[in-house]
């Protein structure tokens, strides 16, 4: 017998028999819709965190400090090695397999003056390549340029964080007013020898006591403020940014031969003619290679640390969230399969003296087996399309109603709590004919197995 009668035969008698073929894809229907559905909450929630983390930072970065400050001390066969972050470790990275690129920060403290407002700021130096690299939308301004002198980019709540000098009360914190404060018109003034700014308002040396001098201040004008609104808090929205070359460039000519503040010295009191970095960020190829790479760094005696090693340890959590909610609604999926198996069985019952006259008319009996396994299949499949579509309708249902309630807020869901995978749908399906086929396995090999002779008396 040809499989295309083999079809024609099977809807056929699926549909002699409507209402209890309807009652049995209809409980398919739940079952995959159950699973669909279940699946779809899981890898939603497990994307939307994904994307959360995503906003705060890459998960293919790593960031590299050395223990210390600017350097670290490690000790290997009983000798200790200092650590620097410098020119020739960025160098070394970049030859590295996997790394995409190398971006060196050089952060210092300063004081910023304006008008009666002062504040305690820390400056962060990045490479051209980098600050290009951020896509800071801006309000005024531009990027600061490696060709010009220092320049600074701010935050929009840089102002946030200045203060009343005379009396200590901070206008945002205390009151939640503005500083009147023009970021890129006011003349705000620097000073980056902090230490004898406070030894010259505290009566002197805390060595000898002798008198420090004040130190000068500069005014360094602004490059640009990011976009957004006092109070709304954004990735750099309280950073001040400049570039690397052009503070490096300042620190050596407001400290000439001096150590600088936070700078290693040599044992001899004396700097170093080079300056190190505070932190080295390490861009990865792929997400895989940031845990063997960060592993590489800190063998090495460096603070390595990147997102990718806690993200991990949460997508276990949300993969193991998804697998339980798939296996409740398996359950459903259980129940029809065990459905199909009572109708196919009924089935046969009743068409116990249609498969003995079809024996003795010489049908295969393999053919047979394959006309019961054929109309289960086909329950599973009307029964997967359709409970495909519902899964749609209801994923619709369920992001309509987190999108107008704060259930969504509350569990720190971004967009589409239920989302269907492109590959769930044709999965579901086919897994719907599977089990549909495996439920009807046995009363084929029933049917299969039937006495012509027997069946043919059969009342």
């Amino acid at each position: 017998m040809k499989i295309f009668d083999l079809l024609l035969m099977s809807m056929s008698n699926l549909w002699k028999r409507k209402l209890r073929t309807v009652l049995t894809v209809l409980g398919v229907v739940i079952g995959i819709t159950s699973i669909v559905v279940m699946v779809a909450l899981g890898n939603g929630l497990k994307e939307s965190m994904l994307e959360n983390y995503q906003n705060y930072s890459s998960m293919t970065q790593i960031r590299v400090s050395s223990g210390g400050y600017y350097y670290a001390s490690s000790s290997s066969d009983g000798q200790s090695e200092e650590k620097k972050l410098d020119d020739a470790f960025v160098n070394e990275m970049l030859a590295t397999e996997h790394v995409e690129q190398v971006y060196p920060h050089l952060t210092f403290d300063v004081i910023a003056k304006a008008g009666r407002y002062m504040s305690w700021i820390s400056l962060t130096g990045m490479t051209q390549e980098e600050l290009l690299g951020l896509n800071l939308e801006l309000a005024q301004g531009s990027y600061p340029d490696s060709q010009t002198e220092l320049k600074f980019l701010y935050g929009h709540n840089v102002p946030i964080n200045f203060y009343d000098e005379k009396t200590g009360s901070s206008p945002y914190w205390e009151k939640n007013e503005a500083p009147n404060i023009d970021l890129m018109n006011d003349a705000i003034f620097y000073i980056f020898d902090t230490d004898a700014y406070w030894g010259s308002r505290g009566g002197g040396s805390p060595e000898d006591g002798t008198p420090v001098k004040a130190p000068k201040k500069y005014i360094i004008e602004a490059a640009g403020v990011t976009k957004g609104e006092l109070g709304d808090w954004t990735n750099y929205s309280q950073d001040v940014m400049c570039d690397i070359d052009a503070l490096k460039a300042q620190l050596k000519h407001i400290f000439k031969k001096k150590a600088i503040p936070g700078q290693p010295t040599r044992k001899n009191g004396k700097p170093y003619n080079e300056l190190f970095y505070s932190e080295v960020i390490v861009q990865v190829d792929d997400m895989e290679n940031v845990l063997p790479l960060t592993q590489m760094l800190q063998d090495m005696g460096y603070n390595a640390y990147s997102s990718a090693e806690w993200i991990q340890q949460e997508m276990d959590s949300m993969n193991t969230i998804q697998a339980v909610l798939g296996a409740i609604g398996a359950v459903a999926m259980l129940v029809a399969a065990i459905s199909i198996t009572n109708t196919m069985m009924m089935s046969i019952y009743e068409r116990t003296k249609e498969i003995g006259v079809m024996k003795v008319l010489g049908c295969d009996i393999h053919n047979i087996q394959a006309l019961f396994l054929m109309e289960a299949g086909f329950i599973g499949f009307i029964g997967g399309v359709v409970g495909v579509g519902f899964s749609y309708l209801l994923s619709i249902g369920i992001n309509s109603l987190v999108a107008s309630s704060e259930v969504g807020a509350n569990m720190g869901v971004a967009g589409s709590i239920c989302r269907i995978p492109l590959w769930l749908s044709p999965l579901a399906v086919l897994f719907a004919i599977v089990i549909g086929m495996v439920a009807g396995f046995i009363p084929s090999l029933r049917a299969m197995r039937l006495s012509p002779l027997a069946a043919i008396r059969n009342e």
